[in-house]
């Protein structure tokens, strides 16, 4: 079943918050295959257009890293049925065979593609790649942790 996130469930799924909030849309999850698909949509707005670089705004690469890894912590959330007001967040724990293919500008929208490789206890690892118009941008594998979160959390999030 193909299940959809707009950005008022991610809010409620991520901790994340602006200006590090990297993820729009999900537009796919399949449980079977326990992949899940979502977008970002790059617009010349974004906070870090002004100094990477000017005058060739250029989206840094481990702000994809970054978006990936929001995207896998979102299936994770969804398979583990956590919510952020739980007090738990995935953290990195590694990036294995990270690659940068093309650069990203404003006006692309990149396409975020996550697997769960696999799980066990609290590790998570996910092979992920993001794509603009179906070419390759970057890929990573990505292993996470999901702890405790060490901070007080806000009561306000959802």
């Amino acid at each position: 079943m193909t299940k959809t996130f707009d950005i008022g469930e991610i809010l409620k799924l991520l901790p994340h918050r602006y200006p590090f909030l990297l993820v729009d849309r999900v537009i796919a999850i399949d449980e079977e295959k326990m992949t899940l698909t979502a977008i970002k949509n790059v617009t010349i707005n974004e906070p870090f257009f002004p100094g990477h670089f000017p005058g060739l705004p250029t989206m840094p690469g481990v702000l994809q890293i970054e978006a990936l890894a929001q995207t896998c912590g979102l299936l994770a959330i969804h398979k583990s049925g956590l919510r952020a007001k739980d007090g738990l967040v995935l953290y990195f724990a590694g990036i294995d065979n990270c690659r940068f293919k093309r650069p990203v500008v404003p006006g692309d929208q990149l396409k975020f593609d996550v697997e769960l490789e696999k799980h066990k206890r609290d590790i998570w690892k996910f092979k992920t790649r993001a794509t603009v118009d179906g070419e390759l941008a970057s890929e990573a594998d990505l292993i996470c942790v999901l702890r405790k979160a060490t901070y007080e959390t806000d009561e306000g999030a959802q």
